[in-house]
C-alpha cells in the first residue's frame, strides 16, 4: 500500500470537490483541513481544474490533492504537472492506468463489475473506485463483489452521505468513502460537515 493510499484510508472520506474558479481552491481547502478531511479530489469537469490542482500543491502543504473524473491520458498529464498526488477516474482505462503507474501516481479507476476488478488486478492494482456506489447496489454488491476478491479494497463514491457512511466503513473491505456532500457555498458548513464525517470516521476506527 502506498503512502498516499494509506493517508486516505487513515482520513477516511475523500473530498470530492469541483471547482468553477482557481480562487476558491485555498478557503475550501483550509475548510476541509480545518474540518479533518484534509483530502481533495479536484474533478477534472470544469476548466479549472489544473489551476487550482496547481495553487493546492504549491500553496496548501497541508492537504492531499488528488485529481478526479480523469477519463484519458491529457488531462492525467496535466494533472502530473499541475502536483496531483493521486488519480481517481470514474471507470477503467488500460491507457490512463498505464500511465498513472509509470508516473508512480496511485490510481484509483472505476471499477463496477468482475471484468473491471480482474483488469485491475492484472495491472497490479488492488484498490479501485466503486461508482456510482448506490446505484450499483451500495454495500451488498461490494461485498459480493469483495467474495470473489478478498484482495481487493474499495472507495464507494455515489450517493454517500451520512446516513450511510458508517455502514460504508464498517465493513473491512472499503478503505474510504468518496463524496460531495460537505461541500458547500458556505465554508464555515463545509467545514461543520467535514467534522461531522470526521467524527464518524474515528467511531469506526475506534472500534475496529
Amino acid at each position: 500500500m502506498s503512502y498516499v493510499t494509506k493517508i486516505i484510508q487513515k482520513v477516511g472520506v475523500v473530498p470530492v470537490i469541483k471547482l468553477d474558479s482557481p480562487d476558491q481552491a485555498l478557503p475550501l481547502a483550509e475548510a476541509l483541513v480545518s474540518g479533518g478531511l484534509p483530502v481533495a479530489e479536484v474533478t477534472f469537469r470544469t476548466d479549472a481544474a489544473q489551476e487550482s490542482i496547481q495553487i493546492l500543491s504549491d500553496e496548501a502543504p497541508d492537504i492531499l490533492v488528488g485529481a478526479g473524473t480523469v477519463i484519458n491520458t491529457e488531462q492525467l498529464e496535466r494533472a502530473y504537472t499541475a502536483g496531483a498526488k493521486f488519480i481517481v477516474s470514474p471507470g477503467f482505462s488500460r491507457a490512463v492506468v498505464e500511465r498513472s503507474l509509470a508516473l508512480g501516481l496511485p490510481v484509483f479507476p472505476g471499477c463496477a463489475t468482475p471484468s473491471e476488478i480482474i483488469a485491475a488486478l492484472d495491472m497490479g492494482l488492488e484498490t479501485v473506485k466503486f461508482f456510482p456506489a448506490e446505484n450499483y447496489g451500495g454495500l451488498k454488491t461490494i461485498k459480493a463483489l469483495a467474495a470473489a476478491f478478498p484482495q481487493v479494497k474499495f472507495i464507494p463514491t455515489g450517493g454517500v452521505s451520512p446516513a450511510n457512511l458508517a455502514e460504508y466503513l464498517s465493513c473491512p473491505k472499503i478503505l474510504a468513502c468518496g463524496g460531495s456532500w460537505m461541500i458547500k457555498p458556505d465554508l464555515a458548513e463545509t467545514e461543520r460537515l467535514c467534522k461531522e464525517a470526521r467524527e464518524i470516521v474515528e467511531g469506526i476506527q475506534g472500534n475496529s
